[in-house]
C-alpha cells in the first residue's frame, strides 16, 4: 500500500470517529496490513455481559459469534478473560491469552470450533474506567503469519486513538444497561461460577470447575489453587459423580443450560 493511500485511510478514520462509520473505516485499514476474513467489535466491563459494538458477519453467521456468545460461552473466553484481569493494552493472538489446555476444553471443543476460525486476534483498547473495548480481526483459512502480525501492530497508534475516543462514553453505556434492569443479570453472571452447582459442589470443587471449563490442565489448576494434581483427579471424579455426568463435554453443557436459566 502506497504512503498516500495509507494517509488517505487515517484520514477517513479521523472524519469517522464519533460516527457509525467509524469501525468500517478501521475494518478497511487494518485489512491493507493484513487480509482476514471478519470484523467484531465487543465491549467488556467486570463481569457485565459484553456489549456487541459492531460486526461484518454475514447474517448465517452472526448468531454463533455474537447471540449465542452473549448467552454465556463469553465467561470462557480468552479475550474476555484478558479484559477482566485487565492485561496491558495492545494487540493480543488468542494463545497468547489462552489457559494451557484451552485448544483441548470443553470451551474450544463444545462453542469455538463451531466458529470454524483459524485464528482470532485482537486488539485491547481502553475506553474509561474499568473499560475495555476488543476489536477481534478472524481468519477462516489459515492463521496469520508473524510478518503479518508485525504489521498489525503497526497500527496500533491508529487503533488506540482512534477506537479509545470513539467509545470514550463506554463506562456510560454499561452503567444505563444496568439502569435499564440488566444488572441483576450481570450480578448473576459475576457469580455464576460461584452458584453453579450450589448445595451440590463444595466451594473447592466449584473452583475446579471453573478452572477445568476455562481450559485449565490439573498440573495448571493444582498450581493456582495450591493442591496435588492428585487431588484436582479427585474432585473431579466427585464432580462428575455428583452432577450425574461423565464427561467435560456434559459439564459445559450444564453449565451453560445453568447459566442462561439464571
Amino acid at each position: 500500500m502506497s504512503i498516500e493511500l495509507q494517509f488517505e485511510q487515517i484520514g477517513r478514520i479521523i472524519a469517522a470517529i464519533g460516527t457509525a462509520d467509524l469501525p468500517q473505516r478501521l475494518a478497511e485499514f487494518l485489512r491493507t496490513l493484513a487480509p482476514y476474513d471478519y470484523t467484531v467489535v465487543f465491549g467488556y466491563r467486570g463481569a457485565a455481559r459484553p456489549l456487541a459494538l459492531y460486526d461484518d458477519f454475514p447474517h448465517e453467521k452472526r448468531s454463533i459469534f455474537v447471540t449465542d456468545y452473549q448467552a454465556g460461552p463469553y465467561l470462557l473466553d480468552p479475550f474476555y478473560q484478558g479484559a477482566a484481569r485487565p492485561v496491558a493494552k495492545g494487540l493480543y493472538r488468542m494463545r497468547d491469552l489462552a489457559p494451557d489446555r484451552f485448544y483441548q476444553g470443553e470451551y474450544f471443543r463444545s462453542y469455538y470450533v463451531q466458529t470454524g476460525l483459524a485464528e482470532e486476534i485482537g486488539f485491547f483498547v481502553g475506553a474509561g474506567p474499568e473499560t475495555t473495548v476488543v476489536l477481534s480481526l478472524m481468519r477462516a483459512a489459515k492463521a496469520f503469519s508473524a510478518r503479518e502480525v508485525a504489521s498489525l501492530r503497526t497500527a496500533w497508534p491508529v487503533v488506540e486513538a482512534a477506537a479509545g475516543r470513539h467509545w470514550s462514553d463506554l463506562s456510560k453505556r454499561f452503567e444505563a444497561q444496568g439502569k435499564g434492569g440488566a444488572g441483576a443479570f450481570d450480578h448473576q453472571i459475576a457469580r455464576s461460577f460461584q452458584r453453579f452447582g450450589e448445595g451440590i459442589l463444595t466451594p473447592r470443587e466449584r473452583e475446579v470447575v471453573e478452572y477445568t471449563l476455562k481450559g485449565y490442565s490439573a498440573e495448571a489448576i493444582c498450581q493456582m489453587l495450591g493442591i496435588s494434581s492428585g487431588t484436582v483427579r479427585i474432585h473431579r471424579r466427585n464432580i462428575y459423580a455428583k452432577l450425574g455426568i461423565s464427561s467435560q463435554g456434559e459439564l459445559f453443557a450444564r453449565f451453560i443450560d445453568a447459566l442462561i436459566k439464571a
